[in-house]
């Protein structure tokens, strides 16, 4: 029986504002947009950016643009945090039932329809004042065409109009929204649309692209699932008949605390890659403004403290009667509300940030390279220069920290109740996170930029050794045994997630040979023989898209040719055996085939600065191939032996299984234990009888190996979560 919150049945809460405390909330809304103004406003002054220097006779926008822009930057980002906070609480904070939302978390989602479109409002007049500031003309000069020119010239403007796109779907769809499937999905586009904007200003220009572009892509995502998220529970506790207030905030803190510390390491990440040096931060406006929210954001981690130690407490310790009144006590109102002020000024400020300078270079000479690739040419390649010229690239040492931190933690907490993991699937996953750090963090990374071959390396390593040592380690079934089911039935917590996701349409195509091992072919091919490779190359996204892209396929084909993961289907070990010969013929083909080239691939790229040490493209390309061609036989080798490993274990475990069938009274054959069941069944039938006491033991054997089917294929097909397994799978 579905809980008294959660049932469809009852009638939709809609009279929000009788609640005590709601009434009070458009004060708390303006006194917020208050702080936030005078946050944006003093930024502006203290960075210069609200009274800039205009020298007569250049072409100046204004100061409707110079005001203009700022505020309606505010107001997009706003927007895009009451909509990214709706959405979280209603498709994460809130309980659901069977997949399906609760009345108010259904209600929360169409709210979020509104500040999305409120957010891509606010974008269409950002969109506006950015193409007045870039033509350098006021407010009413700029006409239509101008500013669609722009949008689709300009980064900044592809990324607003990236912008539009998204939230206006998001207000179209989340009207009939009303699946928690449904309401994750919309939550997933409002994180994503919250980030073009941010890659677009200060971090693609600035040298350490590895740290600000990831940088400030996690710090605005980190930052609008805190703020927004805080703020909507707030809403949300003071309502009288508020869903589950409890279990919203519990759910919070402990998300609140994975974004605070989101906020903590891009912040920092991002300061690293804009400040030269450590006196920049008082000689600076720059650093100035970023000491300002580095205090505010101690003072949030305090208040954060606060009510994680003292009012989330209190809330669990109160009795089931009492659990919503202590919800709405003094302390958590008053702590919450403040806390939202508090942001309200950050999110001002951070605005104001965005339109102050970053301080100069300390060299004033202009560099090719160090203005394409982030970094000086790099000296000719050695052991030394490969140990030391780390490139700290931030979103390949978030994978492998929270990788790694994540699969200890999941082991950890089998071995602490009784359960046991095989030590080779640890090691083997270990290592692959290590390879990662080898190929993208180390030298090679630095060098991969310069140089075809390296790069070869970099790309063979990860698409065809990397993944073959993750999916060993079999972090799926890991998850699944590790991970506590929700602690309401019907609700979906991370483990009815992935489990969701393991069953769906989606993963069922996607395993399958016929997609999988395609898209591992015709990957290299479609990248390397076109000019996509040059574009991916010029832009550090495009170059951790193709790093990513390596990984993932890599991953998706090892994972049915040698995983033992549950999937969807289960592909017989000699379909494997073939499907890996020639997949690796055509992988050996595609080295021969660049060695083959007569012109060197993506001078677009590599024309655009001098290797001096370098002895030619051409000549390091066919290195590049030789690489290609050479390397795919490591692979193959691990992975035959896996295959035959697996094939005489699969074996082994199937003897087992008749040998048990066979001691309990049924034949060493299952079909003809079922052929023979059914024979007496016929006979039955024809003799108009009940069951006869000779063919008892057939259908007793036939239900006795219905029960067992599960276990033969537990390893491979659909392992049981959470249950231990038998000596023979943890051999």
């Amino acid at each position: 029986m579905a809980p008294p919150a959660l049932n469809p049945k009852s009638p939709p809460q809609e009279h929000h504002d009788d609640a005590p405390g709601t009434g009070r909330v458009p004060l708390f809304a303006t006194a917020a947009a208050a702080l936030c103004l005078i946050g944006l406003s003093l930024t502006l002054v203290l960075g210069g950016a609200a009274f800039p220097e205009v020298i007569p006779g250049l072409p100046d926008a204004g100061e409707a643009v110079r005001w203009g822009l700022p505020l309606a930057k505010t107001a997009m980002d706003a927007a895009a945090v009451a909509a990214i906070g709706l959405l979280l609480l209603a498709a994460v904070l809130l309980p659901s039932h069977k997949g399906r939302l609760s009345p108010q978390a259904v209600g929360y989602v169409q709210g979020a329809t509104w500040a999305a479109l409120a957010w891509a409002v606010s974008a269409v007049f950002t969109l506006y004042f950015q193409a007045s500031e870039f033509l350098a003309k006021t407010a009413g000069q700029v006409s239509i065409d101008e500013v669609t020119a722009y949008a689709g010239s300009v980064s900044g403007g592809i990324a607003l109009m990236f912008v539009v796109l998204l939230t206006t779907g998001i207000a179209l769809f989340g009207r009939t929204t009303t699946s928690a499937t449904g309401g994750l999905w919309l939550l997933v586009l409002a994180l994503v649309a919250v980030t073009p904007p941010a890659l677009t200003g200060h971090s693609a220009s600035s040298g350490s692209h590895e740290l600000a572009v990831t940088g400030l892509a996690m710090h605005v995502i980190s930052i609008s699932v805190w703020v927004g998220g805080l703020a909507a529970l707030t809403y949300h506790a003071v309502r009288r008949d508020a869903q589950d207030p409890s279990a919203a905030a519990n759910r919070f803190s402990r998300l609140a605390l994975w974004a605070y510390v989101g906020v903590a390491v891009s912040g920092v990440a991002s300061a690293l890659a804009r400040l030269y040096s450590a006196g920049d931060l008082v000689t600076t406006e720059y650093g100035l403004i970023i000491l300002v929210k580095t205090i505010l954001f101690a003072v949030l981690g305090v208040f954060g403290y606060m009510q994680r130690e003292f009012a989330f407490k209190r809330l669990r310790d109160a009795p089931a009667g009492a659990a919503g009144e202590a919800f709405r006590r003094p302390l958590f109102l008053r702590v919450a509300l403040v806390e939202v002020l508090v942001m309200a000024a950050v999110i001002g400020v951070a605005v104001g940030l965005g339109r102050t300078a970053p301080p100069p270079p300390l060299e004033s000479t202009v560099d090719p390279a160090t203005i394409i690739l982030g970094f000086p040419v790099p000296p000719p390649m050695s052991a030394g220069t490969l140990l030391t010229l780390w490139r700290p690239d931030l979103f390949f040492i978030m994978l492998v920290v929270l990788g790694g931190g994540l699969y200890t933690a999941g082991v950890v907490r089998l071995r602490r109740r009784g359960d046991t993991w095989p030590v080779g699937r640890t090691v083997a996953f270990m290592a692959g996170l290590l390879t990662i750090v080898a190929t993208q963090l180390s030298g090679f990374a630095t060098y991969s930029m310069v140089m075809f071959s390296t790069h070869m390396i970099q790309h063979m390593v990860l698409s065809m050794l990397t993944p073959i040592l993750l999916v060993l380690g079999a972090p799926v079934t890991l998850a699944l045994r590790a991970l506590r089911p929700a602690a309401r039935r019907g609700d979906r917590g991370p483990r009815e997630w992935l489990n969701l996701f393991l069953n769906s349409r989606y993963s069922k195509v996607v395993t399958h040979p016929a997609v999988a091992a395609p898209l591992f072919v015709l990957s290299p091919y479609a990248l390397y023989f076109t000019p996509l490779f040059a574009t991916l190359m010029n832009d550090h996204l495009g170059h951790m898209f193709m790093g990513v892209h390596f990984l993932l396929v890599g991953f998706l084909f090892y994972w049915i040719i040698v995983g033992v993961d549950p999937a969807p289907r289960k592909v017989p070990f000699l379909l494997r055996i073939l499907l890996l010969l020639v997949v690796m013929g055509f992988h050996a083909f595609f080295g021969i085939t660049i060695m083959m080239q007569s012109a060197p691939l993506a001078m677009d790229f590599y024309g655009q600065f001098e290797v001096p040490w370098l002895e030619g493209q051409a000549e390091d390309q066919y290195k590049g191939g030789g690489v290609a061609w050479a390397l795919g036989e490591i692979p193959t080798a691990l992975v035959m032996i896996a295959l035959v490993r697996q094939w005489a274990r699969d074996d082994e475990k199937e003897e087992r299984r008749r040998e048990r069938h066979s001691r309990r009274g049924g034949s060493d054959d299952a079909d003809m234990d079922a052929y023979n069941a059914y024979l007496a069944e016929l006979d039955r039938r024809s003799r108009g009888t009940g069951p006869a006491t000779g063919t008892a033991a057939p259908e007793a054997s036939g239900a006795q190996e219905a029960s067992e089917a599960p276990e033969a294929s537990e390893p491979r097909d659909r392992p049981v979560p959470g249950a231990r397994a038998e000596p023979e799978e943890q051999a």
